[in-house]
Protein backbone atom coordinates (compact mmCIF):
# COMPACT_ATOMS: atom_id res chain seq x y z
CA UNK A 1 0.00 0.00 0.00
CA UNK A 2 1.70 3.42 -1.19
CA UNK A 3 1.63 5.97 1.58
CA UNK A 4 -0.42 6.00 4.86
CA UNK A 5 -3.32 8.19 4.53
CA UNK A 6 -6.25 6.32 2.83
CA UNK A 7 -7.79 7.12 -1.14
CA UNK A 8 -10.52 9.51 -1.04
CA UNK A 9 -12.87 8.24 -3.16
CA UNK A 10 -16.00 9.24 -5.23
CA UNK A 11 -18.29 7.04 -6.85
CA UNK A 12 -20.57 7.72 -9.42
CA UNK A 13 -23.45 5.88 -10.22
CA UNK A 14 -23.23 4.34 -6.59
CA UNK A 15 -26.74 2.06 -7.05
CA UNK A 16 -25.86 0.14 -9.84
CA UNK A 17 -23.97 -2.99 -10.23
CA UNK A 18 -20.74 -1.66 -10.09
CA UNK A 19 -20.89 0.96 -7.74
CA UNK A 20 -22.47 -1.66 -5.59
CA UNK A 21 -19.66 -4.15 -6.32
CA UNK A 22 -16.97 -1.47 -5.90
CA UNK A 23 -18.82 -0.42 -1.99
CA UNK A 24 -18.48 -4.12 -1.35
CA UNK A 25 -14.71 -3.99 -1.92
CA UNK A 26 -14.75 -0.75 -0.48
CA UNK A 27 -15.96 -1.84 3.05
CA UNK A 28 -13.75 -5.04 3.13
CA UNK A 29 -10.51 -2.47 3.38
CA UNK A 30 -11.55 0.36 5.53
CA UNK A 31 -7.86 1.23 6.30
CA UNK A 32 -7.15 1.81 2.70
CA UNK A 33 -10.10 3.79 1.08
CA UNK A 34 -12.91 6.44 2.30
CA UNK A 35 -15.64 7.55 0.33
CA UNK A 36 -16.03 11.49 -0.27
CA UNK A 37 -19.00 11.41 -2.49
CA UNK A 38 -21.73 9.20 -3.59
CA UNK A 39 -24.15 9.58 -6.56
CA UNK A 40 -27.61 8.10 -7.78
CA UNK A 41 -30.33 9.01 -10.36
CA UNK A 42 -33.53 7.29 -8.89
CA UNK A 43 -32.85 4.88 -6.45
CA UNK A 44 -32.74 7.45 -3.43
CA UNK A 45 -33.44 5.20 -0.33
CA UNK A 46 -30.51 2.66 -1.57
CA UNK A 47 -28.55 5.40 -1.92
CA UNK A 48 -30.27 6.79 1.88
CA UNK A 49 -28.28 3.34 3.22
CA UNK A 50 -25.13 3.58 1.32
CA UNK A 51 -24.62 7.12 3.25
CA UNK A 52 -25.75 5.82 6.30
CA UNK A 53 -23.53 3.19 6.09
CA UNK A 54 -20.25 4.99 4.87
CA UNK A 55 -21.01 8.76 5.35
CA UNK A 56 -19.58 10.12 2.54
CA UNK A 57 -18.89 14.54 2.74
CA UNK A 58 -21.32 14.75 -0.54
CA UNK A 59 -24.43 13.01 -1.68
CA UNK A 60 -25.43 13.96 -5.76
CA UNK A 61 -29.26 12.94 -6.92
CA UNK A 62 -30.75 14.11 -10.17
CA UNK A 63 -33.57 16.77 -8.84
CA UNK A 64 -34.23 19.37 -6.48
CA UNK A 65 -37.23 17.30 -5.21
CA UNK A 66 -35.12 14.11 -4.96
CA UNK A 67 -32.44 16.18 -2.75
CA UNK A 68 -35.43 17.55 -0.56
CA UNK A 69 -36.32 13.78 -0.06
CA UNK A 70 -32.55 12.19 0.16
CA UNK A 71 -31.39 15.17 2.80
CA UNK A 72 -34.30 14.61 4.88
CA UNK A 73 -33.51 11.28 5.85
CA UNK A 74 -30.15 11.41 6.27
CA UNK A 75 -31.33 14.21 9.03
CA UNK A 76 -33.23 11.51 10.82
CA UNK A 77 -29.84 9.81 11.37
CA UNK A 78 -28.02 13.25 12.45
CA UNK A 79 -26.03 12.25 9.17
CA UNK A 80 -23.66 15.44 7.81
CA UNK A 81 -23.57 14.45 4.73
CA UNK A 82 -24.45 17.51 2.51
CA UNK A 83 -27.04 16.72 -0.56
CA UNK A 84 -26.51 17.93 -3.98
CA UNK A 85 -28.22 17.42 -7.25
CA UNK A 86 -27.62 18.61 -11.14
CA UNK A 87 -25.32 17.58 -13.24
CA UNK A 88 -23.04 20.51 -12.74
CA UNK A 89 -22.75 18.67 -9.12
CA UNK A 90 -21.65 15.63 -10.23
CA UNK A 91 -19.09 17.31 -12.07
CA UNK A 92 -18.18 19.24 -8.94
CA UNK A 93 -17.65 15.96 -6.74
CA UNK A 94 -15.33 14.44 -9.55
CA UNK A 95 -12.86 16.85 -9.55
CA UNK A 96 -13.35 17.98 -6.28
CA UNK A 97 -9.85 18.61 -4.50
CA UNK A 98 -10.79 16.30 -1.97
CA UNK A 99 -11.14 13.69 -3.67
CA UNK A 100 -8.17 11.21 -5.34
CA UNK A 101 -9.95 8.67 -7.38
CA UNK A 102 -13.21 8.67 -9.33
CA UNK A 103 -15.36 5.11 -10.02
CA UNK A 104 -16.83 6.05 -13.23
CA UNK A 105 -19.93 3.99 -13.41
CA UNK A 106 -22.82 5.85 -14.33
CA UNK A 107 -24.14 3.82 -16.80
CA UNK A 108 -25.20 5.60 -20.83
CA UNK A 109 -23.67 8.90 -22.03
CA UNK A 110 -24.97 10.75 -19.22
CA UNK A 111 -21.68 9.54 -17.40
CA UNK A 112 -19.45 11.35 -19.99
CA UNK A 113 -19.62 14.92 -18.53
CA UNK A 114 -18.34 14.34 -14.81
CA UNK A 115 -15.92 11.29 -16.37
CA UNK A 116 -14.52 14.20 -18.06
CA UNK A 117 -14.49 16.82 -15.39
CA UNK A 118 -12.67 14.16 -13.23
CA UNK A 119 -9.54 13.89 -16.33
CA UNK A 120 -9.58 17.39 -16.71
CA UNK A 121 -8.59 17.13 -12.54
CA UNK A 122 -5.74 15.27 -12.85
CA UNK A 123 -7.65 11.97 -11.17
CA UNK A 124 -7.31 8.20 -10.88
CA UNK A 125 -10.32 7.49 -13.02
CA UNK A 126 -11.68 3.64 -12.19
CA UNK A 127 -13.13 3.47 -15.60
CA UNK A 128 -16.43 1.10 -15.98
CA UNK A 129 -18.61 3.79 -18.15
CA UNK A 130 -17.69 2.70 -21.66
CA UNK A 131 -19.74 5.11 -23.47
CA UNK A 132 -17.50 8.05 -22.13
CA UNK A 133 -14.80 6.51 -24.94
CA UNK A 134 -17.62 5.42 -27.41
CA UNK A 135 -18.90 8.77 -27.65
CA UNK A 136 -16.01 10.29 -27.80
CA UNK A 137 -13.21 8.32 -27.19
CA UNK A 138 -10.36 10.91 -29.16
CA UNK A 139 -11.42 13.80 -27.03
CA UNK A 140 -11.61 11.88 -24.07
CA UNK A 141 -7.92 10.36 -24.29
CA UNK A 142 -6.72 13.63 -25.10
CA UNK A 143 -7.59 14.95 -21.83
CA UNK A 144 -6.69 12.02 -19.80
CA UNK A 145 -2.71 12.63 -21.54
CA UNK A 146 -3.33 16.30 -21.23
CA UNK A 147 -3.95 16.49 -17.85
CA UNK A 148 -2.05 13.74 -16.42
CA UNK A 149 -5.20 11.88 -15.18
CA UNK A 150 -4.58 8.15 -14.69
CA UNK A 151 -6.86 6.01 -16.23
CA UNK A 152 -7.48 2.17 -15.23
CA UNK A 153 -10.34 0.20 -16.98
CA UNK A 154 -13.08 -1.83 -14.68
CA UNK A 155 -14.73 -3.51 -17.97
CA UNK A 156 -13.77 -7.27 -17.24
CA UNK A 157 -12.74 -7.84 -20.54
CA UNK A 158 -10.63 -4.49 -20.67
CA UNK A 159 -9.04 -5.30 -17.21
CA UNK A 160 -8.44 -8.52 -18.18
CA UNK A 161 -6.16 -7.21 -21.59
CA UNK A 162 -4.55 -4.67 -18.84
CA UNK A 163 -3.48 -7.12 -16.94
CA UNK A 164 -2.35 -9.38 -19.40
CA UNK A 165 -0.03 -6.81 -21.47
CA UNK A 166 3.05 -5.91 -20.07
CA UNK A 167 3.25 -3.72 -16.70
CA UNK A 168 5.05 -0.69 -18.57
CA UNK A 169 2.59 -0.93 -21.90
CA UNK A 170 2.71 2.56 -23.39
CA UNK A 171 -0.01 2.49 -26.26
CA UNK A 172 2.50 0.84 -28.71
CA UNK A 173 1.38 -2.24 -29.35
CA UNK A 174 4.34 -3.34 -32.31
CA UNK A 175 6.80 -1.67 -29.14
CA UNK A 176 5.55 -4.61 -26.83
CA UNK A 177 5.18 -7.55 -29.74
CA UNK A 178 1.24 -7.94 -29.06
CA UNK A 179 -0.76 -8.99 -32.33
CA UNK A 180 -4.02 -8.47 -31.22
CA UNK A 181 -6.62 -8.16 -28.53
CA UNK A 182 -9.06 -10.88 -27.96
CA UNK A 183 -12.20 -10.07 -26.00
CA UNK A 184 -14.28 -12.82 -25.06
CA UNK A 185 -18.15 -12.60 -24.86
CA UNK A 186 -20.69 -15.17 -23.68
CA UNK A 187 -23.02 -15.18 -25.79
CA UNK A 188 -25.85 -14.14 -23.71
CA UNK A 189 -28.95 -15.57 -23.07
CA UNK A 190 -29.98 -16.45 -26.91
CA UNK A 191 -26.58 -18.06 -28.04
CA UNK A 192 -28.25 -21.12 -28.68
CA UNK A 193 -31.96 -19.90 -29.07
CA UNK A 194 -33.46 -20.63 -32.57
CA UNK A 195 -33.50 -17.43 -34.96
CA UNK A 196 -37.19 -18.11 -35.46
CA UNK A 197 -37.63 -17.45 -32.34
CA UNK A 198 -36.30 -14.03 -31.51
CA UNK A 199 -39.24 -12.56 -32.82
CA UNK A 200 -40.86 -13.00 -29.55
CA UNK A 201 -37.99 -12.33 -27.11
CA UNK A 202 -39.36 -10.66 -23.93
CA UNK A 203 -37.54 -8.04 -22.08
CA UNK A 204 -37.67 -10.96 -18.98
CA UNK A 205 -36.50 -13.18 -21.24
CA UNK A 206 -33.36 -10.76 -22.61
CA UNK A 207 -32.12 -9.68 -18.85
CA UNK A 208 -31.73 -13.02 -17.54
CA UNK A 209 -28.22 -13.58 -18.17
CA UNK A 210 -26.58 -16.84 -18.01
CA UNK A 211 -23.14 -15.53 -15.89
CA UNK A 212 -23.33 -12.07 -14.96
CA UNK A 213 -25.61 -9.84 -12.26
CA UNK A 214 -25.84 -6.95 -13.94
CA UNK A 215 -28.67 -3.87 -14.67
CA UNK A 216 -31.18 -4.15 -17.57
CA UNK A 217 -29.51 -1.96 -19.61
CA UNK A 218 -26.44 -3.61 -19.67
CA UNK A 219 -27.89 -6.84 -19.42
CA UNK A 220 -29.65 -6.61 -22.84
CA UNK A 221 -26.65 -5.30 -24.54
CA UNK A 222 -25.47 -8.34 -23.70
CA UNK A 223 -27.96 -10.32 -24.81
CA UNK A 224 -27.59 -8.27 -28.52
CA UNK A 225 -24.15 -8.18 -28.49
CA UNK A 226 -24.05 -4.81 -28.51
CA UNK A 227 -22.07 -4.85 -25.66
CA UNK A 228 -19.20 -6.57 -27.02
CA UNK A 229 -19.35 -3.80 -30.15
CA UNK A 230 -18.94 -1.17 -27.70
CA UNK A 231 -16.44 -2.83 -25.72
CA UNK A 232 -14.37 -2.94 -28.87
CA UNK A 233 -14.74 0.36 -29.65
CA UNK A 234 -13.52 1.56 -25.88
CA UNK A 235 -10.40 -1.27 -26.46
CA UNK A 236 -9.63 0.91 -29.63
CA UNK A 237 -8.90 3.91 -27.48
CA UNK A 238 -7.77 2.11 -24.23
CA UNK A 239 -4.86 0.34 -25.79
CA UNK A 240 -4.13 2.10 -29.11
CA UNK A 241 -4.75 -0.48 -31.35
CA UNK A 242 -6.38 -1.21 -35.03
CA UNK A 243 -9.69 -2.74 -35.89
CA UNK A 244 -7.44 -5.35 -37.51
CA UNK A 245 -5.85 -5.89 -33.85
CA UNK A 246 -9.07 -6.62 -32.31
CA UNK A 247 -11.17 -10.02 -32.09
CA UNK A 248 -13.91 -11.38 -30.72
CA UNK A 249 -14.40 -14.95 -29.60
CA UNK A 250 -17.47 -16.43 -27.43
CA UNK A 251 -16.20 -18.40 -24.66
CA UNK A 252 -20.07 -19.11 -23.11
CA UNK A 253 -18.13 -20.23 -19.71
CA UNK A 254 -16.98 -16.45 -18.64
CA UNK A 255 -13.85 -17.88 -17.35
CA UNK A 256 -11.01 -16.53 -19.37
CA UNK A 257 -12.00 -12.41 -19.68
CA UNK A 258 -9.95 -11.74 -22.62
CA UNK A 259 -6.70 -12.19 -23.89
CA UNK A 260 -3.65 -11.05 -25.15
CA UNK A 261 -2.03 -12.76 -28.74
CA UNK A 262 1.80 -11.87 -28.95
CA UNK A 263 3.72 -12.51 -32.21
CA UNK A 264 5.83 -15.00 -30.93
CA UNK A 265 2.56 -17.30 -30.88
CA UNK A 266 2.02 -17.01 -27.16
CA UNK A 267 -1.85 -15.69 -25.72
CA UNK A 268 -1.97 -14.63 -22.47
CA UNK A 269 -5.52 -14.81 -20.86
CA UNK A 270 -6.91 -13.67 -17.24
CA UNK A 271 -9.20 -15.87 -15.77
CA UNK A 272 -11.96 -16.14 -12.49
CA UNK A 273 -15.38 -16.18 -11.31
CA UNK A 274 -17.39 -13.92 -13.24
CA UNK A 275 -17.62 -11.20 -10.06
CA UNK A 276 -17.23 -7.74 -11.05
CA UNK A 277 -15.27 -7.36 -7.71
CA UNK A 278 -12.14 -9.33 -9.27
CA UNK A 279 -11.41 -6.28 -11.64
CA UNK A 280 -12.80 -3.90 -9.64
CA UNK A 281 -10.37 -5.04 -6.33
CA UNK A 282 -7.65 -5.30 -8.82
CA UNK A 283 -7.64 -1.23 -10.20
CA UNK A 284 -8.61 -0.22 -6.55
CA UNK A 285 -5.52 -2.00 -5.03
CA UNK A 286 -2.81 -1.21 -7.11
CA UNK A 287 0.25 -1.52 -7.09
CA UNK A 288 -1.12 -4.43 -4.70
CA UNK A 289 -3.50 -7.17 -5.04
CA UNK A 290 -6.25 -6.84 -2.30
CA UNK A 291 -9.13 -9.44 -1.15
CA UNK A 292 -12.25 -9.12 -3.12
CA UNK A 293 -14.12 -10.96 -1.26
CA UNK A 294 -14.32 -13.43 -4.89
CA UNK A 295 -13.95 -17.18 -4.08
CA UNK A 296 -11.24 -18.47 -5.70
CA UNK A 297 -12.01 -20.58 -9.05
CA UNK A 298 -11.81 -24.05 -8.65
CA UNK A 299 -10.31 -25.84 -11.91
CA UNK A 300 -11.55 -29.24 -10.86
CA UNK A 301 -14.84 -28.40 -10.88
CA UNK A 302 -14.71 -27.11 -14.42
CA UNK A 303 -16.49 -28.99 -17.20
CA UNK A 304 -14.59 -27.08 -19.97
CA UNK A 305 -14.03 -24.29 -21.92
CA UNK A 306 -15.31 -23.76 -24.97
CA UNK A 307 -15.12 -21.09 -27.91
CA UNK A 308 -16.99 -20.10 -30.93
CA UNK A 309 -16.66 -17.84 -33.65
CA UNK A 310 -19.61 -14.91 -33.39
CA UNK A 311 -22.48 -15.53 -35.94
CA UNK A 312 -23.69 -11.59 -37.36
CA UNK A 313 -26.81 -13.03 -38.52
CA UNK A 314 -27.87 -13.99 -34.82
CA UNK A 315 -26.07 -10.70 -33.38
CA UNK A 316 -26.41 -8.11 -36.05
CA UNK A 317 -25.45 -5.53 -33.74
CA UNK A 318 -22.02 -6.77 -33.57
CA UNK A 319 -21.33 -6.15 -36.90
CA UNK A 320 -22.96 -2.70 -36.83
CA UNK A 321 -20.06 -2.08 -34.19
CA UNK A 322 -17.73 -3.66 -36.18
CA UNK A 323 -18.87 -1.30 -39.40
CA UNK A 324 -18.47 1.70 -36.97
CA UNK A 325 -14.93 0.96 -35.79
CA UNK A 326 -13.99 0.18 -39.57
CA UNK A 327 -15.27 3.45 -40.56
CA UNK A 328 -12.92 6.86 -40.84
CA UNK A 329 -15.59 8.86 -38.99
CA UNK A 330 -14.61 9.06 -35.01
CA UNK A 331 -18.43 10.43 -34.74
CA UNK A 332 -20.14 7.09 -35.83
CA UNK A 333 -19.81 5.11 -32.97
CA UNK A 334 -21.79 8.16 -30.54
CA UNK A 335 -24.49 7.61 -33.07
CA UNK A 336 -24.32 4.37 -32.56
CA UNK A 337 -24.32 4.55 -28.64
CA UNK A 338 -27.08 7.05 -28.75
CA UNK A 339 -29.11 4.96 -31.05
CA UNK A 340 -28.97 1.95 -29.24
CA UNK A 341 -29.84 3.54 -25.45
CA UNK A 342 -32.80 4.83 -27.07
CA UNK A 343 -33.56 1.12 -28.57
CA UNK A 344 -32.80 -0.56 -25.40
CA UNK A 345 -35.25 1.62 -23.26
CA UNK A 346 -38.03 1.19 -26.58
CA UNK A 347 -37.72 -2.72 -25.85
CA UNK A 348 -37.67 -2.84 -22.43
CA UNK A 349 -40.89 -0.87 -22.82
CA UNK A 350 -42.34 -3.37 -25.09
CA UNK A 351 -42.29 -0.45 -27.71
CA UNK A 352 -40.51 -2.69 -29.76
CA UNK A 353 -39.11 -6.20 -30.60
CA UNK A 354 -35.89 -7.16 -29.63
CA UNK A 355 -34.88 -7.64 -33.32
CA UNK A 356 -35.53 -4.25 -33.76
CA UNK A 357 -32.61 -3.06 -31.86
CA UNK A 358 -30.38 -3.18 -35.02
CA UNK A 359 -32.74 -1.84 -37.41
CA UNK A 360 -32.71 1.36 -35.38
CA UNK A 361 -29.38 1.45 -34.74
CA UNK A 362 -29.07 0.61 -38.48
CA UNK A 363 -31.69 3.59 -39.83
CA UNK A 364 -29.50 6.13 -37.58
CA UNK A 365 -26.00 5.19 -38.43
CA UNK A 366 -27.44 5.62 -42.24
CA UNK A 367 -29.27 9.16 -41.93
CA UNK A 368 -26.14 10.60 -39.90
CA UNK A 369 -23.36 8.71 -41.98
CA UNK A 370 -22.12 12.08 -42.66
CA UNK A 371 -21.75 13.06 -39.05
CA UNK A 372 -18.80 15.28 -37.17
CA UNK A 373 -17.98 16.49 -34.17
CA UNK A 374 -14.49 17.56 -32.38
CA UNK A 375 -15.78 19.20 -29.26
CA UNK A 376 -17.68 17.91 -25.89
CA UNK A 377 -20.49 20.32 -26.91
CA UNK A 378 -20.64 18.91 -30.66
CA UNK A 379 -20.65 15.23 -29.45
CA UNK A 380 -23.51 15.98 -27.21
CA UNK A 381 -25.39 17.64 -29.56
CA UNK A 382 -25.25 14.84 -32.09
CA UNK A 383 -25.99 12.46 -29.08
CA UNK A 384 -29.33 14.78 -28.67
CA UNK A 385 -30.12 14.75 -32.74
CA UNK A 386 -29.79 11.23 -32.56
CA UNK A 387 -32.08 10.12 -29.75
CA UNK A 388 -34.71 12.26 -31.36
CA UNK A 389 -34.27 10.40 -34.92
CA UNK A 390 -34.25 6.89 -33.18
CA UNK A 391 -37.61 7.98 -30.98
CA UNK A 392 -39.10 8.82 -33.89
CA UNK A 393 -38.26 5.46 -35.79
CA UNK A 394 -39.88 3.75 -32.03
CA UNK A 395 -42.92 6.03 -32.50
CA UNK A 396 -43.42 4.86 -36.50
CA UNK A 397 -42.77 1.52 -35.30
CA UNK A 398 -45.66 1.92 -32.36
CA UNK A 399 -48.54 3.46 -35.23
CA UNK A 400 -47.29 1.11 -37.34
Amino acid sequence: MNGCNPISITILGATGSIGLNTLDVIGRHPERFVVFALTAHQQIDRLAELCFRFQPMYAVVATAQQACVLQAQLQTAALKTEVLYGEQALCDVAQASETDAVMAAIVGAAGLKPTLAAAKAGKIIYLANKETLVVAGALFMQTVQQYGARLLPVDSEHNAIFQSLPADYQGNPQLAGVESLILTASGGPFLHTPLDEFATITPEAAINHPNWKMGRKISVDSASMMNKGLELIEARWLFNVTAKQLEVVIHPQSVIHSMVRYIDGSVLAQMGKPDMRIPIAHCLGLPDRIVSGVKQLDFTRLSGLNFFAPDFVRFPCLKLAYDVLNSSNDASSCVLNAANEIAVAAFLDEQIRFIELAQVVESCLQQFSGSTAASIEEFLFLDEQVRSAAKTWVAGRAAS
